[in-house]
């Protein structure tokens, strides 16, 4: 399939860009991360109608860091395609509402990049982490002509199957994968704010996330699938999920093991991983990090607390790489789940079309 467009960047001057659902915790991560990029800038940012008409400083309960002054100034617009007019729109909107606002979205000429399950699945809609499946954006050229829209959606994945994915990945590409069973503990910032009751978290586990784990099950085979005719097919290995709420703010935690399809050793996995680069198309963009797993060999790591800002929180720390008794290989994989499990994700898939010069018309 033909790509969108070829290019190498917006240029000098920085794209215009809208944050819908600006006031909830990711929503408040994409404000962090869009301040002073160098390619995009917030011009808009948007909410419900509780909060449209008041500023961005007024509506939103500001969480981390400091607020930057000039988003703090915006009016917060709702969220409709006729009040806004940037055409890159960034959407933290919960599944609810994404279902249905998404695609106005789209079909008025914006490119959604989304960060809710609502349309992760379908068959014409990239499910995208840029370092795994860059080409899976080629599936736009279809989506738009079967949807008859100007714009599009790209979605990123759930928070803990973005940092499953990236040593997933290059244990599929060196070796192939055949099953895969997956244990979370997920911070409570995954749930949003105010998210989980203090009394309910502190000192406790809640083994339980409602959808997390069919969502972990079914992405990651879609990652790593590959597009046939107008559609994206997923790859067939087995996942098996256990998704679990802790008592961590930020950082998820996924212990692995995994079936291979040719057999390999701890040692050659654990040589796979520490080399590994992913896909060319994300290197060298404004939100990439150096590399995108770190393979640390302690014993005791990887650990949200100490690692979940590698690579500015884009880096997934994997460690205790060993052998399996029942599979192959097992291992323990950290990421931020605010930034490289959604906000960041998002904004990465962004630069991977701007560089490709798909906004330069």
């Amino acid at each position: 399939m033909t790509p969108l467009s070829a290019g190498t960047g917006p240029g000098a001057s920085r794209l215009s860009v809208a944050v819908l659902g600006a006031t909830g915790a990711v929503g408040q991560t994409f404000v962090r991360l869009l301040d002073r990029h160098p390619w995009f800038r917030i011009a808009e940012v948007a909410a419900s109608e509780r909060s449209a008409g008041r500023s961005y400083g007024d509506a939103v309960h500001w969480l981390e860091g400091t607020l930057p002054p000039q988003t703090a100034a915006l009016e917060v617009l709702p969220c409709d395609p006729a009040a806004i007019r940037s055409r890159i729109v960034f959407s933290a909107l919960d599944a609810s509402a994404a279902a249905d606002v998404e695609p106005l979205f789209a079909a008025a000429g914006a490119y959604v990049f989304s960060n809710a399950k609502s349309h992760r699945m379908e068959p014409d809609v990239p499910l995208v982490t840029a370092e795994v499946n860059a080409s899976h954006l080629d599936i736009l050229v279809a989506q738009r002509e079967r949807r008859g829209w100007s714009g599009a959606i790209i979605t990123n994945a759930n928070c803990s199957a973005i940092g499953a994915i990236l040593p997933l990945c290059a244990l599929h590409r060196a070796f192939g994968l055949s099953r895969v069973f997956i244990f979370t503990m997920q911070a409570v910032s995954g749930a949003g704010y105010p998210g989980v009751a203090s009394l309910d978290i502190l000192g406790n586990v809640i083994p339980h996330i409602a959808g997390e784990e069919p969502k972990i099950e079914q992405e990651l085979g879609k990652m790593l699938g590959r597009i046939v005719g107008d559609r994206i097919e997923s790859a067939t290995f087995g996942v098996s999920a256990h998704a679990n709420r802790v008592p961590v703010e930020h950082g998820h935690t996924v212990c692995m093991s995994v079936g291979l399809e040719n057999s390999a050793s701890a040692g050659d996995c654990a040589q796979v991983l520490a080399e590994w680069t992913g896909d060319e198309a994300a290197r060298g963009l404004p939100s990439s990090p150096e590399r995108p797993i770190i393979l640390d060999s302690r014993s005791d790591r990887p650990q949200p607390r100490r690692d979940i800002g590698a690579g500015n929180g884009m880096t997934v720390t994997v460690g205790r790489v060993r052998p399996d008794p029942l599979l192959d290989v097992r291992l323990v994989a950290v990421s931020h789940n605010t930034v490289r499990g959604a906000a960041g994700a998002s904004l990465l898939n962004a630069e991977l079309l701007a560089a490709r010069g798909v906004f330069a018309s």
